[in-house]
């Protein structure tokens, strides 16, 4: 997979499987407004400020953040369920954002969504039945008897007797509907698939089981899938590559094994200090951001800088752009780090964690 989320600076993450080279999924410079408030001077919230990501065939980017970064958003975008105020969507190279709802119809055979909640994203008054095969019936692509088959069949596939097929929502448990949600969206045999926090209201162990469900499902089917989480435990198993998003922007972006080993960006590395430690007498080192400021909106510079501990004046004053090649970050002070020279073996740092930034100990 190729993503290119700096493309401003021309910089473009290679290929490690080497596909061809046009994108599933392209999106360029995504930003998306909503309006907090009446009257004369209502406050305008940007939830996505300047997407820009690349999906190959075959591939799964994850995209993490707290809660409340834009992620979902960024998915609703894509799929047209929200107004754009600017940017490019170009799906297998057309591009789709000034489609109509009725331009868009087709379009969602190819690409589909799997909810957050698997409580409310079931109609109670329907059966499983109806839920599942109710796409089919919209785009109208078999008959009766067939459309019951491919229902009971996308159930089989995701692990559900087929024989529950007359039941209804409320009599499953929520692992079991999400796996019903999951069966939803694959009856259509989409090549897109967008996952919204699928395990995120699930019990850890059924997180488990849902988790190598859609890693099966994706390798069965060849699917590609853009998910997003606020787990980094979940899209480390799950991507091939990572974005992180902070207040609708992509502030790093990287492969998984990359992203884990050396984060770069002062926000990465307090999401991964965040991370517990199931063991007592481990003590974690925690570089945490100061708290969110409410009028963060109004910074001119980086969007982190009001959290930031490692905020320098230049970082109030200018917004970073993503530089670097395989591994992007829009951070002053590791593009700093990232163009010093690599020190011998045995030299003492003075940068923080993974060399940017001061030591975490001398913000505690």
């Amino acid at each position: 997979m190729i993503i290119n989320i700096g493309r401003a600076q021309g910089s473009v993450a290679p290929s490690s499987r080497g596909m061809p080279e046009t994108p599933l999924l392209d999106v360029r410079d995504l930003r998306v407004d909503f309006r907090d408030g009446w009257g004369w001077k209502p406050r305008i919230v940007r939830a996505v400020d300047g997407v820009d990501l690349n999906l190959r065939a075959g591939e799964i980017l994850g995209i993490v953040g707290e809660s409340g970064c834009g992620k979902s958003t960024l998915l609703r975008a894509i799929l047209r369920l929200v107004p754009l105020q600017s940017g490019s969507i170009a799906w297998k190279g057309d591009r789709i954002e000034d489609f109509s709802q009725r331009q868009m119809r087709p379009l969602r055979q190819q690409i589909q969504m799997i909810f957050q909640d698997p409580f409310s994203s079931l109609n109670p008054r329907m059966t499983v039945r109806q839920i599942v095969a109710e796409p089919l019936h919209i785009f109208r692509s078999d008959s009766s008897r067939q459309t019951t088959f491919r229902a009971m069949q996308a159930l089989e596939r995701v692990g559900m007797n087929p024989r529950w097929i007359n039941r209804y929502p409320h009599e499953f448990s929520g692992g079991q509907r999400q796996r019903i949600g999951i069966a939803r969206a694959l009856v259509l045999r989409p090549e897109l698939v967008l996952c919204d926090e699928p395990v995120s209201a699930l019990d850890v162990s059924i997180q488990a089981q849902i988790i190598n469900l859609l890693k099966n499902l994706q390798r069965d089917l060849r699917l590609s899938y853009l998910f997003i989480s606020h787990d980094l435990a979940v899209v480390r198993h799950m991507a091939d590559r990572i974005g992180v998003m902070y207040r609708g922007r992509i502030v790093e972006y990287a492969s998984a094994q990359d992203l884990y080993r050396e984060p770069r960006h002062p926000y990465t590395q307090s999401l991964l200090a965040s991370i517990p430690v199931p063991d007592p007498k481990v003590r974690s080192v925690s570089s945490a951001p100061s708290p969110a400021v409410e009028n963060a909106d109004a910074v001119n510079g980086c969007s982190f800088a009001a959290r930031c501990p490692w905020v320098e004046p230049e970082c109030r004053a200018l917004s970073p752009r993503l530089l670097g090649e395989s591994h992007q970050v829009a951070c002053f002070v590791a593009q700093r780090q990232m163009s010093r020279p690599v020190p011998a073996s045995g030299d003492s740092a003075e940068d923080g964690p993974k060399g940017i930034g001061p030591s975490s100990t001398d913000q505690m």
